[in-house]
């Protein structure tokens, strides 16, 4: 079975990872949690980084604020699909030095980057990762997809009627 890591480098950036946890959860699929601080704790990120593939992590989601250094610092150790979530956080330039630390990755250190706060798509796109190896998670993401557009055609026929 697989599993999917979820960090980050502060507790204060739980809110917006939840999201991801919601959605992987949803899925069926295997999570493990932790706080692996970039900058405060790197012996902590080298060792995650450099094993989790041996604990049977598949992908991968790293949420960070600020400088937001965690991603690509995992990205350049690890030999999984790293998913960054750029976090707005209290300490940032309306989160955009989030999203350029993560996204403004050099070539060979590849950071699958999602919107601000996007954990959730993060979930999706792991579950989507976990899903081209496992069938039954694959269907588990077309029925998310076919709730999503059965949930908007409801919306619009419901628009229509008033």
């Amino acid at each position: 079975m697989s599993k999917v890591a979820i960090i980050m480098g502060s507790v204060s950036d739980m809110p917006v990872m939840q999201e991801a946890i919601e959605v992987l959860k949803g899925f069926g699929i295997e999570i493990e949690v932790d706080i692996v601080s970039a900058h405060r704790t790197p012996e902590k990120l080298f060792d995650f980084s450099k094993n989790a593939h041996t604990r049977g992590i598949s992908v991968i989601i790293a949420g960070a604020g600020g400088a937001a250094h965690l991603p690509g610092m995992v990205a350049s150790m690890s030999p999984l699909p790293i998913i960054g979530v750029p976090v707005k956080s209290s300490n940032s330039i309306d989160g955009w030095d989030s999203i350029l630390s993560i996204l403004q990755m050099p070539g060979g250190v590849p950071v699958a980057t999602v919107a601000l706060n996007g954990a959730k798509n993060a979930g999706i796109l792991a579950a989507q990762i976990i899903g081209s190896h496992d069938k039954n998670i694959l269907e588990k993401v077309i029925q998310y997809k076919t709730g999503l557009k059965e949930a908007v055609i409801i919306a619009s026929e419901s628009l229509l009627k008033n």
